[in-house]
Parts: C-alpha cells; sequence; structure tokens
C-alpha cells in the first residue's frame, strides 16, 4: 500500500496543469498534517512538476521531457528576473519558445512577434495589448506597470504579465544564460535514461526464502537480485556468495547484505559509474526519495552510457570544456614525450586574474587522461591527487603541460604532472587513477 507521501505525490500529479496548489489545501484534501504535506509539495518541486512564485505561490506546471528541457516556463522567468505578475497567472505553466526584444517601432516589433513568444519591453501599453493578441506573454523592464484593461486581457487570455525592476539587457541576460545552462544539463545522462524499469527489474522480497533465489538464477542467469519490503523499499541486495551453504528453506532477510549502496533517479551516470568501479558493484538498485525501488542499473548499462556521452555532441560549454578545448600538442625536448601547451583565457582565473585552482586540478587532470589513452583506451577515475601550487600564473600566460607515466597496469595508473610557464616550473600533481576499460 501506498505511504502518505505516495498517495500526495500522485494527488497533486493529477491535478490539472496551471492548478494552484497550497499545503493548506492538500492538507485539507488528503487528510494529513500540514508538515506532510509540505514535504510532499516540496518533492513534487524537485521532481519538476510543481513551481514555487514569490508572491503568486505554488503551481502544477508541466513536467519537461529531457528533449524539451532548454525551454523555460513563464513561472521559471518570473524566479530568473525576480519578477512580479500583474496579469496571466493562469498561463504560468506554459512553455516559451523564444523572447523578443522591443527595442523597435511598433509595427516592426509585432512581426517578430507571436504565439508563444516572450516580448521584453519597457511602458509601452500598445504592444503590451498588441503581444497580448498575438499570443505572447509580456516581461516589463524598469518595474513599470500596465494598463487595467491590459491585465485583465492578460487574464482572460491566460498569458503572463510580469514587471521586473531590471532593465532590459540584464533581464535578456538572465534568461539567455538559464537556458544556457539548461543546454548543459540536458546532455547529461542521469541513472533515470538507462534503468532497467521497476516492471522489467526482478528482485526478491524480503520474506522469500533461498530457494526462490535459485529460482530466478535459473531463470534469468543472473546472481545478484535487490531485496525489497512489503512497501517495496530496498533493504538489501543478495548474490551467489551468500547463498553458498544456505538451506533453501532459508529466509532472504537472514542471508542479504543489509544497507546495500543505491543510486537516486537524478544521480548522472558519471557518479554512479564510480560509485560502481570504487566499491566493486556489479548491480545498483535506483531508488526514489524515499527508498523505494524504481528500477536498476549494472555495470554493462553505465558502460554503454559512458561510450555514447563520449560521441554525443556537447550543446552547451562548460568550464572542463573551455580549458579541454584550448589544449594544443606540441613536440616535446624529449623522445615519446607528450607536452600540451594551453593558454590561460578570462575565464579560466579567479578575481586576481591568476589561475584558479578548480582549473588548475581540470588542466592535470586533463593531461593524464591524455597520455593514459596512449597506453590504455579507457576513462579514468582519480582515486589520489597531490597537488603542488609553486607559483601563481597570470591571464593570458602560456602553460606547457608535461604528463608522465609512472606505472600502468590493467586497471590502475600513476601519473606525474609538471606544468611550466616560460620554462619556470609552476605546479605540479601526483595522481593514482582506476581505469574504466570501454
Amino acid at each position: 500500500m501506498a505511504t502518505k507521501h505516495e498517495q500526495i505525490l500522485e494527488h497533486i500529479d493529477s491535478l490539472p496543469v496551471g492548478e494552484k496548489i497550497s499545503v493548506r489545501q492538500i492538507a485539507k484534501d488528503m487528510k494529513v498534517s500540514e508538515g506532510t504535506a509540505y514535504r510532499a509539495i516540496k518533492d513534487a518541486e524537485n521532481k519538476g512538476y510543481v513551481s514555487t512564485i514569490e508572491r503568486v505561490g505554488t503551481i502544477r506546471i508541466e513536467k519537461k521531457k529531457k528533449e524539451n528541457i532548454e525551454k523555460l516556463t513563464f513561472a521559471e522567468v518570473v524566479n530568473i528576473v525576480d519578477g512580479q505578475v500583474l496579469g496571466g497567472r493562469a498561463g504560468l505553466h506554459k512553455t516559451l519558445n523564444k523572447f523578443v526584444i522591443g527595442a523597435m517601432k511598433l509595427e516592426a516589433m509585432m512581426r517578430y512577434t507571436g504565439a508563444g513568444n516572450l516580448l521584453i519591453v519597457g511602458n509601452r501599453t500598445n504592444a503590451h495589448e498588441l503581444a497580448l493578441k498575438a499570443g505572447a506573454a509580456v516581461l516589463i523592464t524598469g518595474g513599470f506597470d500596465t494598463e487595467d484593461h491590459v491585465k485583465k486581457l492578460a487574464d482572460e487570455l491566460q498569458l503572463p504579465i510580469i514587471s521586473s525592476t531590471y532593465d532590459t539587457f540584464t533581464v535578456a541576460t538572465m534568461i539567455n544564460r538559464a537556458i544556457y545552462d539548461q543546454l548543459i544539463k540536458k546532455e547529461i545522462v542521469l541513472v533515470e535514461d538507462i534503468l532497467t524499469p521497476l516492471e522489467a527489474t526482478v528482485y526478491l522480497s524480503n520474506q522469500d526464502n533461498v530457494g526462490r533465489w535459485f529460482d530466478l538464477n535459473v531463470k534469468t542467469g543472473h546472481s545478484r537480485f535487490p531485496v525489497v519490503d512489503q512497501q517495496l523499499k530496498v533493504v538489501g541486495i543478495v548474490s551467489g556468495k551468500d547463498i553458498i551453504g544456505q538451506e533453501h528453506s532459508t529466509l532472504i532477510e537472514k542471508v542479504m547484505t543489509k544497507h546495500p549502496m543505491t543510486a537516486l533517479e537524478k544521480t548522472s551516470v558519471a557518479s554512479a559509474s564510480h560509485m560502481m568501479v570504487w566499491e566493486g558493484i556489479e548491480v545498483l538498485p535506483v531508488v526514489d526519495q524515499g527508498n523505494k525501488l524504481q528500477g536498476l542499473i549494472s555495470r554493462q548499462d553505465v558502460l554503454k552510457a559512458l561510450q555514447m556521452i563520449g560521441r554525443q555532441p556537447q550543446v552547451g560549454d562548460t568550464i572542463d570544456d573551455i580549458v579541454t578545448n584550448r589544449f594544443v600538442e606540441i613536440v616535446g625536448d624529449k623522445k615519446d614525450e607528450e607536452v600540451y601547451r594551453c593558454e590561460v583565457s578570462p575565464q579560466m582565473t579567479n578575481y586576481l586574474g591568476t589561475i584558479s585552482y578548480g582549473v588548475f586540478t581540470t588542466i592535470v587532470t586533463e593531461a593524464a587522461n591524455r597520455v593514459l589513452r596512449s597506453y590504455k583506451k579507457g576513462d579514468l577515475v582519480i582515486e589520489n591527487i597531490t597537488i603542488y601550487f609553486i607559483k601563481p600564473v597570470q591571464i593570458d600566460s602560456m602553460i606547457d603541460i608535461k604528463p608522465k607515466v609512472l606505472e600502468v597496469g590493467r586497471k590502475f595508473g600513476k601519473v606525474d604532472v609538471e606544468v611550466y610557464n616560460e620554462g619556470v616550473v609552476v605546479g605540479k600533481a601526483l595522481m593514482m587513477v582506476q581505469i574504466i576499460d570501454r
């Protein structure tokens, strides 16, 4: 039977998109305490189908599909620009296709404004009204208001009018940055994207006996299964080595490994792979926030996903991409010596204008990754890293990175990296890594 928390989440999910949600009303409808209702609403917000807006309240929004994640809802825009909703609250759940900056004559402005757009404009009441009639929402900059009849029209058409105290350039930059952040997130593969779903997952109950394990082993050919209680919460995991020497009548909960490692649906595949490599895990149960089983991922699933990540195009550049894209391989002084050159750009520095510690770590890690690939094809997981910062490196400097493999085995490597600026050592790193075969 579903818990109260799960029942409330199902109730919120069943509400129509655009519906306003209150803690008091949910508590009354579901006959629970306001604390329980509040926690469930916050969980729904984390899952992405509820949004809370200051001075407006909490509303049910449409949960985004991964391919549509680069689009923002008007509710999210309100939060991004610290806005105030003047009208059309019922349309806050809608998604904007593009934003248009109204810095031209009215007729020209309307040629670029259409359904699903967001017109960013100052206190031009005529533009507000025409944009709404064209099916677009309106964002008024400079903290200005609009006429009452325009607000009424916005309510009728269910198209939001938002007011922000920021200027046009600032709000456009803020929205653009938010979309860019979403583009980066779009490329990050999560556990929920690759898991074997619950309906296809084979698992055991803690009330089953060892004989049931043998039945599933013959049926599936697998030897590891998650163990759940009556509420489908993961309480253990059982493998072939746990079964050795046990009677068929012995309860699974007597032989299982309790409190197993699990992954949340929103865990990145990279994090899951590190967890599985470090702990030597072949199978990882996937759970929700309440520890309820949602599915399963195997080491094979993770390796396939990591290979896919390496092949897919990067839509939005992260700091790591900016750094590694500047790497140029040059000829070293010694035979078989690999040397990389990199220019220190403004994005790679701290507020003092010298290379940041985080960027320096990325540089030495990337150099180690590249040199190890000449020995083995695979990705590395850093197990231990020691960094020595000897001299600060200022903006626009050119640095040479010289990685040297000290040891390399089937599953591990040891790499020493030296970084030079104008022939002088400015930093060193020594790292121990584990290697994931591709």
